[in-house]
């Protein structure tokens, strides 16, 4: 009995299969050589990235691309809302970055914790179909026809800072028997760079930021001063500034004490920042003086902000202590940029213009102090 020979036909079947198989290896090879690529490249653009709106933006504009996605978001744990405190002063616009969210728990992640502890054990990505109910905090506004998701814990040093969620219109894009450490490495890369960015710029905010009263210091004043005149003059609006003072200030040191003077000073930048808008800008210059920067604002209406300022401060006494409390004014000047003169350098224009405004609260404070009186080269 012999054995039947193979026919010609049936080895160029088995050839063109072969010919198939291997041309749909070395395509599968190629593409995933490519993304394997892209995402270098990704790491190292957000590596490069040294502010946070830099960073989040390179990861919403690129990361849904070279991966392939209908959705990605990124959840930061942000208890007490510092991060979004911070970030907001620094000048990051929120609305910009619809899929940033916060939450001030960790558990809020919906990842299976154990004991509920945010330092152990270490959790692991959450793989599989899309379900609103479950997934609806991550993905709040989910893209048509999204079908599995993937939500991946950002981790630093054992603790869980945030999670990176991603989603798929393709049901088999994520299944729980998908392997995770390509996604698992791509998280660890994003929260390093995450709490990276985010200490640089509460590093930065804190060497802007004047300790005793939250508000900002001279020397980010002096920086925004210069970044608006610029500006002022490119779109042609009005900036003002206004030098205030608080009256008899050594008087209070000497009367309710040092620590009393502290709570003058963090209550009268409250009163000064509530009537103020988003847009503008208040400092402390030193002492008992502060600066506020009015965008958009000519010297009328910023004498009439400067009215309703002067009158908040003077309306009712501050409580120093649980049985004392005081009686408290300021004197406030007020000077607008002068267009006319484009000709000066913004470092020329910033000092002119804080020139004049404390020339204004020397004349308020001579002509009585608890007033608000407007530069006016002509008069």
């Amino acid at each position: 009995m012999t054995s039947k020979q193979p026919q010609a036909s049936d080895l160029v079947a088995e050839n063109q299969a072969l010919r198939t198989r291997m041309a749909y290896l070395l395509e599968q090879a190629e593409r995933n050589h490519n993304i394997m690529m892209r995402h270098q490249a990704f790491d190292l653009e957000i590596v490069s990235a040294s502010t946070f709106p830099e960073l989040v933006g390179t990861i919403f504009r690129t990361l849904p691309i070279i991966s392939e996605l209908e959705a990605v978001t990124l959840t930061l744990i942000d208890e007490g809302g510092d991060i979004h405190t911070v970030m907001g002063k620094l000048g990051v616009n929120f609305a910009e970055f619809p899929d940033l969210l916060f939450v001030e728990e960790v558990d809020r992640l919906g990842f299976d914790l154990g004991r509920r502890n945010a330092y152990s054990p270490i959790p692991r990505p959450l793989l599989g179909m899309y379900d609103a109910f479950k997934h609806g905090h991550a993905f709040p506004r989910p893209p048509e026809g999204l079908q599995s998701v993937a939500l991946v814990p950002l981790l630093r040093n054992k603790r869980i800072i945030g999670s990176l969620n991603l989603g798929s219109v393709d049901p088999t894009r994520f299944t729980p028997s998908l392997g995770t450490d390509f996604i698992e490495h791509m998280a660890s890369i994003i929260a390093i760079c995450l709490e990276n960015v985010i200490s640089n710029e509460m590093l930065k905010y804190i060497g802007l930021t004047d300790s005793l009263t939250g508000v900002y210091n001279r020397r980010y004043m002096d920086r925004r001063l210069l970044e608006e005149i610029a500006r002022a003059r490119r779109q042609a609006y009005d900036i003002s500034l206004m030098y205030i003072d608080i009256d008899h200030f050594k008087r209070v040191n000497d009367t309710v004490g040092h620590q009393g003077g502290d709570e003058v000073l963090r209550e009268v930048a409250q009163r000064i920042k509530a009537e103020l808008r988003l847009s503008d800008a208040l400092a402390r210059f030193g002492g008992e003086e502060f600066v506020v920067l009015l965008i958009n604002a000519d010297l009328d209406s910023s004498t009439f902000v400067a009215e309703r300022i002067r009158a908040g401060i003077a309306a009712s006494m501050i409580d120093v202590s649980p049985s004392v409390r005081v009686s408290i004014t300021a004197s406030i000047g007020v000077a607008c940029l002068d267009r006319s003169d484009a000709g000066a350098t913004p470092e020329a224009a910033a000092m002119e213009l804080i020139a004049q405004a404390d020339s204004a609260l020397y004349q308020a404070k001579d002509s009585g102090r608890n007033r608000v009186l407007p530069y006016r080269p002509d008069a």
